[in-house]
């Protein structure tokens, strides 16, 4: 019986994160409150306390699914993605470009996640801070990778990361804006041949 309550709890608590991303995606963080999220959930405000002790927290826990999505883990000191280090330390330009074709790929499942928690960020600055620590989370990675090759002056390495988070960010953002093919697209080809040229191996 026990076993069932926990089973039960869990159901309510992914429900409620569930329905919480469509209801950000589709009518937009600050416009979406909890009597929405509790009632399109099927569920009362008061059992959203008892999962949730505010929206943002909902939403920060919905940035945490997006790390598992990215198979990013959590560390002390932050989230790390290893195949992405192990990436920039062979610094090939075939490995570069397989890397981004396989995050590329995953943009359909996270532009919910991506749209809200960026929405959420211009009103919450928690979120916000949580959503740059996220990306740096990304840049250390890609200099961490660096600093094991031992390539480029390190001065540079951290900067290097930042503008190649940045692309590939923005390619992200007007994918979702124009929702053009990631297969057939030459953007990808480009973004891979400036995160060579930044990034790999000369």
């Amino acid at each position: 019986m026990a076993n069932l309550r926990v089973l039960q709890k869990e159901q309510t608590r992914k429900r409620l994160l569930d329905t919480a991303l469509d209801l950000f995606e589709s009518q937009g963080y600050a416009a979406t409150t909890i009597d929405d999220i509790a009632a399109a959930a099927g569920t009362t405000r008061v059992t959203f306390y008892a999962h949730f002790p505010s929206r943002r927290a909902i939403m920060a826990t919905l940035i945490e699914e997006l790390n598992v999505i990215l198979e990013r883990d959590e560390l002390p000191n932050g989230s790390t993605a290893t195949a992405l280090v192990d990436v920039m330390q062979a610094g090939s330009a075939e490995g570069i470009e397989t890397w981004l074709r396989e995050q590329c790929a995953r943009w359909p499942i996270i532009r919910p996640y991506i749209t809200s928690a960026h929405a959420a960020a211009a009103v919450e600055p928690e979120l916000s801070e949580l959503l740059d620590g996220w990306s740096e989370d990304v840049v250390g990675d890609i200099e961490k990778g660096l600093n094991l090759a031992d390539r480029f002056e390190p001065a540079t390495r951290h900067f290097r990361g930042v503008l190649a988070f940045e692309m590939l960010d923005r390619a992200n953002v007007h994918w979702i804006r124009h929702q053009w093919d990631i297969d057939t697209d030459p953007a990808l080809d480009v973004l891979a041949e400036a995160w060579v040229k930044l990034l790999g191996e000369s």
